[in-house]
This record gives C-alpha cells, structure tokens and sequence, in this order.
C-alpha cells in the first residue's frame, strides 16, 4: 500500500499553495536539489568530459527509460529518453509510416494536443507525398478506423477535457484494420496504470514533466514495440542514434533496438532531476495513485457542483472514463483562475473556457481539495475574478 503522507512530504510546495497543476507542471522533489549539486559537483566538476564513462551519462536515456518503462507497462530495453515530446511524436509518426507504405491516411481525433498535430502536418508536408490528417470527434475515433488509414496518432487522456481512450479497444480495433498505432501518454503516464504491451502498441510516446515530476523542460521519451525495433528506420539520423557513434562513419548506420531512437546529446543535468522524481515513483504504486486519483477527482467534482454553481462540467463524470484530472467550463475562466492562484490555488486556462484543475495523489489529498473548494467558492461568489489585473493575458496561460 502506496504511503501517500510519506510521499506528500517529498516533494517542494510553498507554504499556503494548493498546486492542482500537475497535468501542465510537477512539484519540485526535495531530493533533486541534491542530487544535482552531487552530479555538478562529484560528476562534471570532478570528472568533467570523462563523465561520460566514469559516471555512466552515456547510458542514462536507456537506464532511465527502462525505470519510466515499468510505470507504463513496456518491456525492458524498449524505451529511451531524450529530446522533446515534439521530436518523438516525429520520429514516432515518420517510423510508422514507413511500415505501412501503401497507404497515406493517419488518423487522430481534434482533441488531441495541437503539437501532435502540427508535427505531423509538417512531416506530412515534408514528404508531399499524398498523406493526409484526418481528424475526427474523439467520440467517433472507432468508427473511422478503416483500411485506408496507415496510422492512428491518439492522446490517450484529453488534455482540456480529461476524457480517456480506450487503448486496448482501439488498438485492436486498428490492428484488425492493419493499422500501425501510436499513443501519446503526456496525461496519463504518471496518472494511471498502463500497460503497452498487453495492449499490444506500437509505439509511445510522452513527457516527464508533468505527472512524473522531472522538471520543466524535462526530456520526453519513446517506445518502440519489440516486433518493430529492430527494423525501423529513424527520420531524424542523430549521431547518438548511429550503430557505432564514435567511429564517425559518414554513413548513417541505425543502433541496435531502442538505441537507434536516440537523437541528440542525453541532458544529464535534466535526468539527474528526473533520476530524482523517479526515486518517489518507486514508492509508489500505480494501481494505488490510479484509485487514490479517481476518489479525489470525485470528492472535487461533487463538492464544486454543490458550492460553485456557475461552473459546468466539461469532464467524464465516471472515473474510469477519464484521466487525473477535472476541467469546468465557466464564461471568464481566465481571469477566475488566475484569481484562484492569486489566492493560494494554482490550477489553469485552456482556451476557450476551460479551468484544468489535476489530482495527483502523490502530494494531494482531501483535505487539500476541500480547502480549494472553499477558496474556489470564495471567489465566484464573490467575483473577486472581475478585475482587469486577473483578466489580463500573460504569455503561458
């Protein structure tokens, strides 16, 4: 049984804040501010470029990737990080591609993150070779899995509404169709239990930095299904990505398995802190966080719909339908939030109308909830949202 006290007290949140904001940023774990100073000090500092051998940065991004691994239910040798979320949905949807060549479709829904579907329009551009986008409803998902589709691009867990995907019908649904399937688990890795390989994936990808807690700018990782790692073919041909890197060969030859999904340079830094988080998710229990989760997100959703009347629900009402978080929807919702975090509750926007508010049970429980419920009736019913200073946008909303 997860200790949720015991993890509570791991982690950096300012004295008088309730942070319901884990789906956009972790908290800080105590443990990484030492962790770092030992590895600038005792690693860089001391051993400088040889680093790379004597305290192993050269494998972090596999090692790494094998711990993020257990957490979403994928083998061993079959993750690695580094670069950004961006980079991977790229290098996902290219390898994906060219498994199914004879055909140009890929499909996703039009909840799914923007940045998914722009790298995709960008490589599909790139290619101009007859591919298209298609979006649909995310309701509608299933029925437009078809033959003439090469690729199923998904979120798993929406990331204004926090609806959920159901991974295992839709992937079997798409591979009865001979199409080639890739999840996206930034809302859910983290948030709920995951299994790719029962769920028989393709290919994964994600970011640490939020329910994982790595920090902002933390690196996104990758999976490649074994029956496919071998024989991918990376789009973007990094050095790091090559068989033998220091042979500087000028012919681009793939590494073995996961290693040839690598691109750039591993920031060791960022995977020192996430090394850090990591440490805390041992502790846990996934099947623990996942039920702990869904009666926070419940216990919020009925206390806000008894005192908050202005707000609607714009989240699965059933639990296992959604993901770690519950999102209201309410006519000035900016400004409604940033005078929450102004008084102590730190959720956030999503145009047009949304306030996103996540439950992450590793630093959050109900008391928590119930003291943000208070504040958030403060500030409705009193509309101490209704000021110019809280309607005026800042850059990150």
């Amino acid at each position: 049984m997860t200790d949720f006290a015991k993890t509570k007290s791991m982690f950096s949140i300012p004295a008088g804040m309730i942070y319901l904001n884990g789906n956009s940023l972790g908290p800080l774990p105590k443990s990484a501010q030492a962790r770092v100073a030992a590895m600038m000090t005792s690693e860089w500092g001391e051993m400088l470029i040889t680093g790379w051998n004597k305290a192993g940065w050269m494998g972090q991004a596999t090692r790494v990737g094998d711990r993020i691994a257990k957490l979403i239910g994928a083998q061993e040798g079959h993750v690695v990080v580094g670069d950004t979320l961006s980079i991977k949905v790229y290098q996902a949807v290219a390898s994906a591609l060219e498994l199914n060549p004879d055909r140009k479709v890929i499909l996703s829904d039009n909840g799914n993150f923007p940045t998914d579907l722009y790298m995709t329009d960008g490589l599909i551009r790139l290619l101009n070779n007859g591919h298209e986008l298609r979006t649909v409803n995310p309701e509608d998902v299933e029925a437009a899995i078809d033959e003439t589709v090469a690729v199923l691009l998904l979120t798993e867990v929406d990331y204004r509404t926090g609806r959920k995907h159901d991974m295992k019908r839709l992937t079997q649904k798409a591979h009865a169709a001979g199409v080639i399937t890739i999840w996206d688990l930034a809302h859910s890795a983290g948030a709920l239990p995951i299994d790719l390989s029962g769920c028989n994936v393709d290919f994964a990808v994600g970011c640490t930095y939020k329910y994982l807690n790595g920090g902002p700018g933390a690196p996104a990782f990758i999976y490649v299904a074994p029956r496919h790692v071998d024989k991918v073919r990376p789009a973007l041909s990094g050095w790091l990505g090559h068989k033998s890197p220091f042979a500087f060969d000028l012919e681009y030859k793939a590494g073995n398995g996961i290693e040839r999904m690598r691109v750039g340079t591993p920031p060791v830094i960022a995977l020192a802190v996430l090394e850090a988080a990591l440490d805390i998710w041992d502790m846990a229990d996934i099947h623990d966080v996942r039920a702990k989760s869904i009666a926070l997100c419940d216990l919020f959703i009925k206390e806000v719909e008894a005192r908050c009347p202005q707000l609607i629900l714009d989240t699965p009402r059933d639990g296992a339908a959604r993901g770690s978080q519950v999102s209201f929807r309410f006519t000035d919702s900016y400004a409604a939030i940033q005078a929450l975090i102004a008084h102590g509750v730190v959720g956030d926007f999503r145009a047009p109308d949304t306030m996103r508010f996540a439950f992450t049970p590793l630093y959050i429980d109900e008391a928590d909830v119930l003291a943000a419920v208070d504040v958030m009736k403060n500030v409705l019913t009193n509309n101490l949202w209704d000021t110019a200073a809280f309607k005026t946008k800042s850059a990150v909303t």
